[in-house]
Formats: structure tokens, sequence, C-alpha cells
């Protein structure tokens, strides 16, 4: 793990070069990128970065300091010292920020309303990309799997393995609402349909770019969309190791 005591990295390249075997995930809120993902790493012997959770943490932050989220100068300014550790075993995640553990807290409804106010902004995008990268590139692990919004197109975007994860709507919102159980169907639906809005006016993370494969998991379970995920990223290091 590399030291992350804040995020103002310079802005490192993309992850082509790395001997990281970096496996990428994208799509929408509610389609299991971050369940998915973390089994798969598990299942394959990666290591697991949660992008979302260090968005999470960044407003989570702010929130704790402060700091108008309407104000996106001040969220940048704020992002200087912002001092970050994340756990990348599957088996031992972990979110903090300086020395407070934030792991349950950044899932707050509180925390969840105010990251799409941080997440529009592209200096603060530009910071947590740079984090990313250096995380990519110092995991000891022969592989990563990478989940979050634009990843497939931005932070990964030569990785051997990209994947669109999508689901329809009431699925996702199906399955978010059974993992926020103090919460009714109508808040779950309309947080999830605003995170996807607030998102979607910097990133295009429903429609795959090109060499970007498509999951629909609508009509899967959870242990049969790991198992699909597991067995891409077989077919593909299967390919390249054969030179094709």
């Amino acid at each position: 793990m590399p030291d992350l005591k804040n995020t103002q990295y310079k802005n490192v390249a993309d992850t082509n070069g790395s001997t990281t075997f970096v496996v990428a995930v994208d799509g929408p809120a509610g389609s299991g990128k971050s369940s998915v993902s973390k089994a798969a790493a598990a299942a394959l012997g990666y290591a697991y970065l949660d992008s979302g959770a260090c968005y999470r943490a960044l407003a989570w932050s702010l929130l704790q300091r402060g700091i108008d989220l309407e104000d996106p100068a001040a969220a940048i300014e704020a992002q200087k010292t912002f001092h970050l550790d994340i756990g990348t075993e599957p088996g031992d995640y972990f979110v903090r920020v300086g020395d407070v553990d934030v792991t349950d807290a950044i899932r707050e409804p509180r925390v969840t309303n105010a990251v799409r106010h941080i997440s529009k902004v592209p200096e603060v995008r530009a910071g947590l990309t740079a984090l990313f990268r250096r995380i990519i590139r110092a995991t000891p692990n022969p592989g990563i799997v990478v989940e979050g919004r634009d990843i497939t197109t931005v932070v990964a975007s030569d990785a051997p393995v990209r994947i669109l994860l999508t689901a329809s709507e009431e699925a996702r919102m199906a399955r978010r609402s059974k993992e926020l159980t103090d919460q009714s169907a109508a808040v779950v639906g309309e947080q999830l349909r605003s995170r996807d809005q607030a998102d979607s006016r910097v990133v295009d993370f429903m429609n795959a770019a090109d060499g970007v494969l498509t999951l629909d998991s609508t009509e899967l379970d959870f242990d049969q969309t790991v198992h699909a995920v597991v067995e891409i990223v077989h077919t593909q290091t299967a390919r390249i190791s054969h030179g094709r």
C-alpha cells in the first residue's frame, strides 16, 4: 500500500506498464459493482479497490470539517489535506480518514447525499484518479479488481479486462433497498436516480465504451454474477497467454 497521506499526487499515467493485472468494473448505482468485485477479487486471489468508498470518505471528511459542499473551490482546497487509508485485501477491507475508521460511517445517508456534490467536480475526480492509479501500481497482488463509475474509461482505460456491470433500474432499486433496510423504496429509488443523474454529467457509465464487455446481471443472482466476472477474467488471461 502506498503512502496515502493525501490525494494531491502528480498526475499518474494510466495503468499501462504496471505488472499488476487490472480488472476494471464500471456501472450505475445498485448494479452490484462493489460486492461482486470484492467477491471476484477474493476468488481470483487479487486485490480489490472500491473507488466509490474514496469519494465517500472525502465527502465524510468535508462534512466533518464543515466545508460548503456547494463550493467547488472549497472542496478542491480541502482535498489537499485529505488523509486516506483504504484496505485492498478483500478479507481485510477498511477505510480510514486520518486516524478515524469510517468504514461504516461513509455509508450513512448524509454521506450518500453529499457525494454527488463532490463527484461532479473535475479537479476532485482528477485528484482521486491519480490516487487510484498509485494504489493499482503499488499492490503486491498479481492482480487487482478496481470498481467505480469511470474506471473503464478514465482510471484504467487500458486494463486488459474491462466490464460494464449493469442491470435494469427495477433490479438495481430492489438490490439497493435490501442493503438499506432503514429506508423506504421510494427514498432509495430517488437517491439512486439522483446519484446517476449527477454522475452522468461527468462520465458516461451507462454505455460500454469500445473494448468494454457489458455484463447484464438483471436475471443473475449474486453468485452467478461473481462467477461470470471470474470466467471473463480467466478467458481473457488465457487469450493473453496465447498471444491473442
